[in-house]
């Protein structure tokens, strides 16, 4: 069963993976930092955030394996290439790929105090990981659909 749980979740993850590069692949340098209204955020800073946020909630916090993250300072992302911010996601997904067979099923239940939420157990913090990823995966979407709709330069 435990093959079966860490497999499931790393094929999660590579569909993920899979999405953001896929809706990025083509878009052009300028849309990469462009922000479709007030308090919406851009691509490179959802990017930025979303590969953040898997390092927090799989290493710190399923892992035990602090990363140092600044949250405050991926909202401020922006010049950075979509390449770029793919790489760093990539490298977020290699880790998770390297480390997270490591765990045991029995670890899911290991609480941990996380910022802004409290105690969670290792589980919730790994499906948080995923839930939260994947929200941000249509908040890319939704503003890659924006930037084509605007009329503005592919």
């Amino acid at each position: 069963m435990q093959e079966h749980f860490f497999a499931d979740y790393l094929e999660r993850l590579e569909d993920l993976q899979r999405r953001l590069h896929a809706e990025i692949q083509e878009l052009p340098a300028e849309a990469i930092d462009w922000v479709p209204g007030e308090g919406m955020n851009s691509v490179a800073v959802l990017l930025t955030h979303t590969a953040g946020s898997l390092r927090y909630w799989i290493g710190d916090m399923a892992l035990d394996d602090p990363s140092g993250r600044v949250r405050q300072r991926e909202f401020q992302t922006q010049g950075l290439p979509g390449a770029e911010l793919l790489r760093r996601l990539d490298e977020v997904f290699e880790y998770a790929s390297s480390h997270l067979p490591r765990l045991r099923l029995e670890e899911l239940e290991k609480e941990h105090r996380s910022q802004g939420y409290g105690v969670v157990t290792c589980g919730w913090a790994l499906l948080h990981a995923l839930e939260h990823s994947y929200l941000h995966l249509g908040h890319v979407q939704i503003t890659c659909q924006l930037w084509k709709q605007s009329g503005r330069p592919d």
